[in-house]
């Protein structure tokens, strides 16, 4: 389970990454070149977008690369990604994926409580 939890964390990460650039992006541009009515008008919580675009797939490469040593760690940390990616941006089709993948991740790191290594985290 730890790998899984592993190679779907770092997944996660990967596609949160597109999908923030693409957020962080848009918002840039709406500021630098303002905005069209009815076309591409700014959103309302752009703070909360941008740090997101950042936090969030940092959390799941991080709470990835840590479900093989410190699950608990890695599934809290992979957990939040996917709370913070949802809060953020919503659950729709670029989303779906590194939402679900974050969250089957963290939920399977935390479930790893009698892992095949000797030490457990609970």
């Amino acid at each position: 389970m730890r790998n899984a939890a592993l190679v779907l964390g770092v997944i996660a990460g990967l596609i949160g990454m597109i999908v923030g650039f693409f957020g962080f992006g848009y918002i840039e541009a709406i500021e630098h070149f303002g905005e069209i009515e009815g076309i591409a008008e700014q959103v309302e919580n752009a703070d909360l977008i941008q740090v997101m675009s950042i936090v969030a797939p940092m959390l799941a490469i991080a709470g990835g690369a840590m479900a093989r040593a410190r699950a608990l760690w890695g599934g809290i940390l992979l957990l939040a990604s996917a709370a913070g990616m949802y809060y953020a941006f919503g659950f729709n089709v670029f989303t779906m994926f590194p939402v679900a993948f974050a969250g089957v991740a963290g939920v399977l790191a935390i479930a790893a409580g009698k892992p095949d290594e000797p030490k457990a985290h609970f």
